[in-house]
């Protein structure tokens, strides 16, 4: 449907939809949290159902469509590469917050969902590891196994909101410089409010399933490896509605929606590898894959235990702007970078 371009008009048509999706995506953030106050929601939850599922809709259509086209390397690389992007993501947001951002969650709800994170990480890996030597029809029973472990996770981390057996002490102040947009959003009627956080999650799908066709488009002229592309500019193509989203909600202090966030969308890449394999026709999707999808999760693995042991500890340095946890993370995600250009 979309002409072919030359590379610089493509690259300026990547740019437009990337400016259009940042805007989704920082109302979107605005929305929620009124949201979240109106109705009286933990914002942790806002973020890890709401914000999560609305600002993972272009990997969820990047993925059906290439597990379609029957591209494994573009399906895997895509989602577990966008893992450890995303958490860089929040590490990032940390610059516009008061302190570490991970020294502001009253409750352990975060560091489960690190810890849960972790454990699905885990479990991808070791499936990749064994190769799926079994299959039913063309799908592995690991991927079923991870959807299994998803639909848990989100039971557990649904009751555990309401629980208050962990509560920490000497916890900072919230000090914020609330955007004018953000004013203007709380005053409006509740009709207004969710037709506008809908049609946010329409822009952001629409502008960013486009994003992610021109970055294919960037991707092909540019001659890089398929792996690599789908591991880094794929990957943060997908992952540019977070970025926004949790800057923004950074912005407003709404910390613990920001956080669960990156977690939830981390855990819907995992999901998405059991729809993605019952549109791979090839055999199992999570079988013969290729050594930057393992490096893949590893990193994944890392960035988020360095989170959980911010989360834990809650006195910790900070480095300039940012906490020590998240210059950690944005290091090993540099790290990752180098991993992935060299096996590609």
């Amino acid at each position: 449907m979309i002409p072919s371009l030359p590379l610089a008009a493509n690259f300026a048509a990547f740019m437009l939809c990337a400016g259009l999706v940042w805007f989704a995506g920082a109302r979107l953030a605005y929305l929620a949290d009124t949201l979240a106050d109106r109705f009286k929601l933990a914002k942790s939850l806002v973020g890890l159902l709401l914000l999560s599922l609305a600002t993972s809709l272009p990997e969820v259509a990047t993925t059906l469509s290439a597990a379609v086209q029957q591209s494994r390397d573009l399906v895997l690389n895509n989602l577990f590469g966008g893992i450890a992007l995303q958490t860089a993501i929040l590490a990032a947001a940390d610059f516009w917050a008061r302190g570490a951002i991970t020294n502001y969650p009253r409750k352990a709800n975060h560091a489960l969902e690190a810890t849960l994170l972790v454990l699905l990480l885990s479990l991808a890996m070791i499936v990749t590891l064994l190769g799926e030597p079994w299959q039913m029809l063309h799908i592995g029973p690991g991927s079923v196994l991870i959807g299994a472990a998803y639909a848990g996770t989100i039971w557990l981390l649904r009751h555990y909101d309401k629980a208050s057996d962990w509560v920490p002490v000497d916890l900072p102040d919230a000090e914020v410089d609330i955007p004018p947009v953000a004013g203007k959003i709380s005053s409006i009627s509740d009709q207004a409010l969710i037709v506008q956080t809908i049609g946010a999650c329409l822009l952001i799908l629409i502008f960013g399933v486009l994003l992610v066709t021109f970055a294919e488009r960037i991707a092909a002229q540019s001659g890089l490896g398929a792996s690599f592309i789908g591991v880094t500019l794929l990957a943060a193509a997908t992952s540019l509605p977070e970025l926004t989203t949790s800057i923004a909600a950074v912005r407003i202090g709404a910390y613990t929606m920001a956080i669960s966030n990156i977690f939830g969308s981390n855990l819907i890449m995992l999901v998405l590898v059991l729809p993605a394999d019952m549109l791979f026709l090839k055999g199992p999707i999570l079988r013969e894959v290729s050594p930057t999808v393992t490096l893949a999760l590893s990193f994944g693995i890392a960035v988020t235990a360095i989170y959980l042991v911010g989360l834990i500890v809650r006195r910790k340095p900070r480095v300039g702007e940012i906490g020590l946890d998240s210059l950690l993370v944005l290091l090993v995600f540099v790290a990752s970078l180098f991993a992935y250009f060299l096996v590609r």
